[in-house]
Formats: structure tokens, sequence, C-alpha cells
């Protein structure tokens, strides 16, 4: 079975968006470079951000969603991003009508069943879990693994946390990996057990 891993950018002060869901700055480093991050040309990274990112790209098996993102990116058109595999997306009202059985998402009640689901599909590969309500879930049950953020220097002041509604204290190990991009910061933490 893979790692499971907690994985957003993230403003200075602990926003994955603000209070409108709107992202703002935060995916500024996915544009600001001159290396190619996907088969698309539109993603273009400093060649220290495509170093870190890509190759976790690359091992992401399933992603793990809350209803709210699928709702908020149309189920990016039935086709997961970044290249990833299968999207599950946590909820409790059933796929859109109309939605595509043939799309690789799968909609499952409850974190835990979201994660059984995604391990299955991933096998050894990594489960991704997207930062935020589900993240924070996730994280509180204690199924998550590794903490990954892409810190861009900018102050929300408030909105999305990237811990969702975390209240207890969870301790994280010193980051193995800390690397500087164009306007972005690759932080990447275990989480301690």
């Amino acid at each position: 079975m893979g790692k499971v891993v907690m994985y957003s950018s993230v403003s200075v002060d602990g926003f994955v968006a603000d209070e409108n869901d709107q992202p703002g700055a935060l995916f500024d480093w996915l544009s600001n470079g001159d290396v190619p991050l996907d088969e698309s040309g539109e993603l273009k990274v400093s060649q220290a951000s495509y170093d870190c990112t890509r190759p976790y790209w690359d091992q992401i098996g399933a992603t793990i969603v809350g209803r709210h993102v699928f709702d908020m990116t149309d189920g990016w058109d039935g086709k997961p991003p970044g290249g990833i595999d299968h999207v599950v997306v946590v909820t409790h009202r059933p796929e859109p009508e109309g939605w595509d059985p043939e799309a690789p998402f799968h909609f499952v009640g409850g974190v835990e069943a979201a994660m059984a689901k995604a391990q299955e599909l991933a096998g050894d590969r990594v489960v991704e879990v997207a930062a935020g309500d589900v993240g924070g879930q996730v994280l509180a049950a204690g199924l998550v693994d590794e903490v990954r953020m892409d810190v861009v220097p900018v102050v929300l002041g408030s909105g999305k946390r990237y811990f969702g509604s975390v209240r207890a204290q969870h301790l994280l190990e010193d980051p193995d990996v800390v690397i500087q991009g164009n306007r972005v910061l690759h932080l990447r933490y275990r989480v301690r057990r």
C-alpha cells in the first residue's frame, strides 16, 4: 500500500482559498517559469519546482477530494487533473445528473470509505488527499503519512484553511524537503506517529 499525502498550495497564513473559494495568487507559481509541468503546455514552472513537483505527481495513483471541490471544478469535465488515474469524491450525494459512468471518478460517503477505495485504486502508488476540510478529516482520523505544501508568499487574511476545521494538535517531523522555486517554497513533512 502506498503512502497517503495531504497536499495543496497554501498562503503563508495557512489558507488554500479565500472566503469566496478563490485561490488568488496561490497558483501563480504554476505559470511563472519556462519548464512545462505537463503535456498541456499551460503549466510552466521553474526547474526547481519541476524537479520537486513532477516526480511527486507521477507517483499519485488516486486523489481524494470533497464534493465542494468537485462541484467547483465541474468535475474537471470527467478528466482527473494532472494526469492522475482516479479521483475519489467524498460525498453523501449521488454523482451529478448525466455524469459519464466511465469517467475515473468514484463517489463515496465518508473519509474512511474514501481512503479504502483510494488505496484499492492506487495500489502501491501515492494516495493524495486535497487539503481543506476533507484533508483535515483524514488527518484527524490518523490516516495521513505526509504533509506537502507549496507555500506561496501571499497573506489571504481569511478563507478556507489548509487543515480545514482540525482543532487537535498533530505533530509533524522536521521538513525533509525544502525547495525554493519562483515565488513558492515546496515543503514536505512526515506526520509523527
